[in-house]
């Protein structure tokens, strides 16, 4: 018969090796223990709890046994029991984690407390808030405005703005909007620099002016206003006339472009003449300076040739005036085409230079014709018939001459 037939004789339990009498008192049987029931391990912990909680426990024997009484019911058991767990969940849902791109700004009952790093962190919850705050991620907003520029001409203007979050604190408890405030103060910004601007350099060249002039006045306001942005760039990203006049407005820009193609022409040209100007005044000065260090000298040459004479002459001035006049003379009619003649009637007529003389060649003819109107007629004469004796009065032609030229 099995250990736990109901009205069976044998109640041994074959773990606990404990038996259990017909009169119901609980004992042990022999040396063979196993483990316990789950029945009765049940039992015990339904007990255990009914104990804390207040309830009462007791053990039930057989026929024979009697009931134990339980210990009396703690009132503040069961809420100490909840606040207990109560306080394990709270403090559990206190841990957070914060990313690296992350900071975390705690306030404790909404005054400002820290900035919390990367990490696992813990904040008592219900008395903290941590608001977390991206640090890294680059934030932009786009506007398209139209405006008055300072020549009084309206203008569209399409502008970006990319920030960063530089200071969390100031970002979450400074201004109550930061993308609001960074957007009005954008605009505010383009509209105060575009009205110190003409259309044109806005339409043109001035882009790069504007975009700078902008970032640094609305960096200028985000400082003043303590929102803890950092700008990153700014770009201009078009700049256009009003649809009704953008024809025109085209037409100038155009005219423009022409204009200083035409300038950037002229200055190529300017820079090929102006080198090439520049070398031949260079050439002339270099010719004027050799010119006169030439003249020089020449002039010093002639001084000490003059010099040399002088001490010639102050040995036989006799001598030296013959020399000179006869080179003086040599000079000056070795560059003249006039003939001297001597027309005394006791004397022949010489014609020199020989090979110049009436007759006696080409050049010689030439020069004759060309000085006939000039001699008088008596000379002419005398020309013509002394032709015939020249050659017969050559040894005394000497004695005639008194001057001759080379």
């Amino acid at each position: 018969m099995a250990w736990n037939e109901p009205g069976g004789g044998n109640q041994h339990d074959p773990w606990s090796g404990g038996g259990r009498g017909g009169s119901g008192g609980g004992g042990k049987g022999g040396g063979n223990q196993g483990p316990p029931d789950l029945d009765e391990a049940l039992k015990k912990f339904q007990d255990k709890l009914n104990s804390m909680l207040g309830g009462r426990g007791g053990k039930k024997g057989g026929s024979g046994g009697k009931g134990g009484g339980g210990k009396p019911r703690n009132a503040f058991t069961l809420p100490g029991l909840l606040i207990v767990v109560a306080l394990a969940i709270w403090a559990a849902s206190g841990f957070y984690l914060v990313d690296q791109s992350e900071r975390g700004v705690v306030l404790r009952f909404g005054k400002f407390q820290e900035v919390v790093t990367p990490g696992l962190q813990w904040n008592p919850p219900l008395i903290d808030d941590v608001r977390m705050v991206n640090v890294t991620r680059v934030r932009s907003l786009t506007q398209t405005q139209s405006m008055l520029t300072r020549d009084e001409n309206i203008v569209e203007v399409e502008i970006s703005a990319q920030y960063q979050v530089a200071d969390p604190r100031d970002f979450v408890l400074n201004v109550r909007n930061p993308q609001l405030s960074i957007e009005n103060a954008l605009d505010s910004a383009l509209r105060h620099v575009v009205g110190g601007t003409d259309m044109i350099d806005i339409l043109t060249s001035g882009r790069e002016i504007l975009g700078s002039s902008v970032a640094s006045r609305l960096q200028s306001y985000q400082d003043n206003y303590g929102t803890g942005i950092r700008l990153q760039t700014i770009n201009i990203e078009s700049t256009s006339a009003p649809d009704q006049v953008i024809d025109a407005f085209d037409d100038v820009i155009r005219a423009r472009e022409d204009r200083q193609r035409t300038i950037n022409q002229g200055m190529a040209y300017a820079n090929a003449i102006i080198p090439e100007a520049q070398g031949q005044a260079q050439r002339i000065v270099e010719q004027g300076q050799g010119y006169r260090e030439s003249v020089v000298a020449e002039a010093r040459g002639q001084a000490s040739r003059f010099n040399a004479l002088l001490g010639q002459y102050e040995n036989a001035p006799s001598i030296m005036r013959e020399r000179l006049y006869l080179d003086a003379l040599s000079e000056v009619f070795s560059n003249t085409s006039k003939v001297m003649v001597d027309v005394a009637e006791d004397s022949p007529l010489m014609y020199l230079p020989l090979d110049q003389r009436p007759g006696g060649g080409s050049a010689g003819s030439n020069a004759s014709q060309g000085e006939q109107g000039e001699l008088d007629p008596r000379v002419l004469e005398r020309m013509r018939s002394g032709q015939s004796s020249s050659s017969n009065s050559s040894n005394s032609s000497n004695s005639g001459i008194r001057r001759e030229g080379r």
